[in-house]
């Protein structure tokens, strides 16, 4: 199958940038010249392009031209699901709490609302080939209507859980990761004893408005998990 000529541009730029042919900096060929070089009208040279530097290969400087972006080379994307990571993934979810609290100030703060605000408390155990690997709790903002549906809740992902009430592609989320030593509650239910740490990696998800959604912690044993990130 033959590629469409703004790919076959694509392609034969990305080649240059990845075999050091073109180096952070250098000035990719102009518009006009890519045109008499591949036979193809402007439009079609301008949509290549713009998928170079969607893609972060290029960047354009208006009226000079497209130049070779420099790599970032300390950025990482981490890719998280509380119930699949690098190192193990949940083969069983145990329910624990579906209750309709009212928040403390702590949480009132923490979700932008008020102290008389319904808020849905979620608690979960994740188990790994039958070991209680970490303990997670969600807090929801309530809406009237908003169902609860626990079979569904058991097995759900942080984000799931909200598109019920908002669509996936307006939320936005924030990720923070801490260390910290577990209560006794927490100790009780992951089965630990002595002084062994958690990874905790807290969740905080946002409409599109940047109000939050909802907050969610979950605790993972130190000696069952590992987060990978990986680079542009």
């Amino acid at each position: 199958m033959i590629n469409p000529v703004y790919l076959t541009i694509v392609e034969d730029i990305k080649k240059k940038i990845l075999s050091g042919e073109l180096k952070p900096g250098d000035g990719i060929d102009s518009e006009t010249t890519l045109c008499k070089r591949y036979g193809a009208s402007r439009m079609t040279v301008r949509k290549g392009l713009a998928l170079l530097v969607n893609e972060g290969y290029i960047y354009s400087i208006p009226g000079k031209g497209n130049f070779v972006r420099k790599p970032e080379l300390n950025k990482y994307i981490l890719y998280y699901d509380e119930m699949r990571n690098s190192i193990n993934s949940v083969d069983k979810s145990k329910l624990i709490e579906v209750n309709i609290i009212m928040p403390d100030e702590k949480l009132a703060n923490e979700l932008q609302t008020t102290r008389n605000k319904n808020v849905i408390l979620i608690r979960r155990l994740f188990y790994t080939d039958g070991c209680p690997v970490a303990y997670d709790i969600k807090y929801l903002l309530y809406q009237k209507g908003m169902p609860i549906v626990e079979k569904e809740i058991e097995h759900a992902t942080f984000p799931e859980m909200i598109s019920k009430s908002l669509p996936l592609f307006a939320l936005k989320k924030e990720l923070m990761i801490y260390a910290q030593i577990p209560d006794e509650e927490i100790k009780r239910y992951l089965n630990i004893y002595d002084e062994l740490a958690l990874l905790v990696v807290e969740q905080k998800l946002y409409n599109n408005e940047n109000k939050p959604m909802g907050l969610g912690k979950t605790f993972y044993r130190g000696d069952y998990i590992k987060l990978r990130g990986v680079s542009q």
